[in-house]
């Protein structure tokens, strides 16, 4: 069914949870594709000891970079981007195929509901050692939520003709943050307008492990949300909030295939805000 694609940066045994999740709670069969970052850790020789199918880089590549790496070694049609610190829970994938049968377009954009540092809570530990695997698969039914506009950018699916033909992950927004958001301003001047976060398709979030990992080892860059944002305004000309207001209408209940923003007062208001902002960037900015 799926290319699962799961960038890794020697992060070993949440890898290895997340693959265990993926084919204990899949009701499909999937084709997961590891993208190793460095691997020091034994990540290399894990995907070679379980034929899992990999790429590979000596050096930190990155999010963007590892996944478009990945992604043109898959063989499916539709790729689904997953973090290496996710367990997927049952049901996650029946989910996604059934609202790929109702939807009458490749142009789209879906993605899942994360069950803590995402959308929803329900706390099930916050690392392997006190994670409570027995209270996820009892309660993570009983979250009432709703599906939603917009994303929570991983998991995402999206169909391989559509990936190609944006360039899949734009590389500038290393190691990775912005790079969801600039993902989908591509897809939306192509014509998606199908943006949807799925309730029933759910994941539990370990979070921030790579940031754990920074504060036991400073060699280890981590995520800068403040570059990640400038970069996508001095190429978008606005910011990650206007898009995510204005054109995905993020968070809202889903409601239907998005339309053009309406071009009110906020709207104009809110955009020279980031005209000013954009103005100061070109002068002072160095990436």
């Amino acid at each position: 069914m799926f290319s699962i694609i799961i960038p890794s940066y020697n992060n070993l045994n949440y890898l290895k949870l997340c693959i265990q999740s993926l084919k204990k709670n899949s009701k499909f069969k999937h084709e997961i594709v590891v993208h190793v970052n460095d691997g020091k850790d034994g990540t290399l020789d894990f995907v070679k000891e379980e034929n899992i199918k990999f790429t590979y880089t000596s050096y930190n590549a990155g999010i963007c970079e590892g996944v478009n790496k990945a992604s043109k070694v898959s063989t499916m049609k539709y790729l689904l981007y997953s973090h290496d610190d996710f367990y997927f829970c049952p049901d996650w994938d029946t989910t996604f195929v059934n609202e790929i049968k109702i939807l009458k377009t490749n142009l789209f954009y879906l993605s899942g509901t994360m069950i803590n540092n995402g959308q929803v809570n329900l706390e099930c530990g916050t690392n392997l050692e006190n994670f409570n695997e027995e209270k996820l698969l009892t309660k993570y039914k009983d979250i009432k939520f709703h599906d939603f506009q917009g994303s929570t950018w991983a998991p995402h699916l999206i169909h391989i003709n559509t990936w190609n033909k944006v360039g899949g992950f734009s590389e500038e927004y290393f190691p990775g943050t912005a790079s969801d958001p600039d993902l989908n301003k591509k897809l939306w001047d192509i014509g998606v307008r199908v943006f949807k976060g799925l309730q029933h398709s759910k994941v539990y979030h370990f979070g921030s492990i790579v940031t754990r990992q920074r504060e036991k080892n400073y060699n280890y860059p981590t995520e800068s949300g403040s570059k990640g944002s400038k970069i996508f305004l001095l190429k978008w000309g606005f910011s990650i909030k206007f898009f995510k207001k204005f054109y995905l209408k993020s968070n809202e209940i889903y409601y239907g295939p998005l339309e053009n923003p309406i071009r009110n007062f906020n709207y104009f208001y809110e955009l020279l805000i980031c005209k000013v902002y954009l103005f100061y960037l070109k002068i002072f900015f160095k990436s």
